[in-house]
């Protein structure tokens, strides 16, 4: 007999979501700008890269 797969086995891992609004401002997660690849530059309150804010960074900030 085969043994059996984990309970979870067939369920995807929960997504963060890219975006939410915020006082009527449409504001990106650091989930979304992974997923873009590069920073854009406009001073994103979640940018994930370190320098933060220069457009075409592509390093990734180290948590603390």
């Amino acid at each position: 007999m085969p043994p059996e797969d984990p309970p979870h086995a067939d369920k995807a891992a929960p997504q963060q979501p890219d975006w939410y609004f915020e006082d009527g401002f449409l504001v990106y997660t650091a989930a979304y700008h992974l997923k873009r690849g590069s920073c854009c530059g406009s001073g994103c309150r979640h940018c994930p890269y370190e320098p933060r804010h220069v457009e075409g960074n592509r390093a990734v900030k180290t948590p603390t």
